[in-house]
């Protein structure tokens, strides 16, 4: 207790000799007090760096996997168009060896009704091939134009009245492939 009261003796003679006032007061109000606000601040400052370091690891890796995601998309993309018509061709085969007999029929025989029934019947293999697969022919001449449908290549005077607006001629066809228009038919209007 004499070592307390002493240090709170000299603690008062030190006030009045240099008027410094409490020495724990002193170092409080002069060293103390800003060193623990600068390691505090540091502290917090370290924080937000690491804070900061670990949002920039996330948004890395969630940028990595978007890419990653990307080019895996691409590249299974690129493979489906690369097949997606194999099976379709695979089937339209047949139909290329008919066309490849039906050539050599019609280099070996003189019989044209003959000749005419197999093109006949390979054309009709080959349509039901395709519209096995859901190709369908647009069905245009006599039907009103339809920009949505119609390409107009020209118009020619109507024969008749009623046949003003319709088409009347079909350069191309125009097909559907699962009731979405692949092409366009190229008609002749009537005006």
């Amino acid at each position: 207790m004499q070592k307390k009261h002493h240090n709170t003796s000299d603690n008062q003679d030190i006030n009045t000799n240099g008027g410094l006032g409490d020495l724990n007061t002193d170092e409080n109000m002069a060293g103390t007090f800003h060193l623990n606000e600068s390691v505090e601040e540091e502290t917090d400052l370290e924080k937000l760096r690491a804070e900061l370091d670990e949002q920039k690891d996330k948004y890395l890796r969630l940028y990595a996997d978007f890419d990653n995601y990307k080019r895996r998309n691409a590249k299974e993309r690129l493979e489906l168009t690369q097949t997606a018509g194999k099976e379709v061709i695979g089937s339209l085969l047949q139909a290329l060896d008919d066309c490849d007999r039906a050539e050599k029929q019609m280099n070996n025989s003189d019989d044209i009704q003959s000749i005419r029934e197999g093109v006949q019947l390979v054309f009709a293999k080959l349509r039901n091939t395709l519209q096995a697969r859901g190709l369908r022919p647009m069905e245009s001449i006599g039907k009103p134009f339809n920009p949505d449908l119609h390409e107009a290549i020209t118009e020619i005077p109507a024969p008749t009245p009623e046949a003003k607006g319709l088409v009347l001629d079909e350069i191309e066809k125009g097909y559907y492939l699962n009731d979405k228009i692949i092409r366009f038919a190229k008609v002749v209007v009537g005006k």
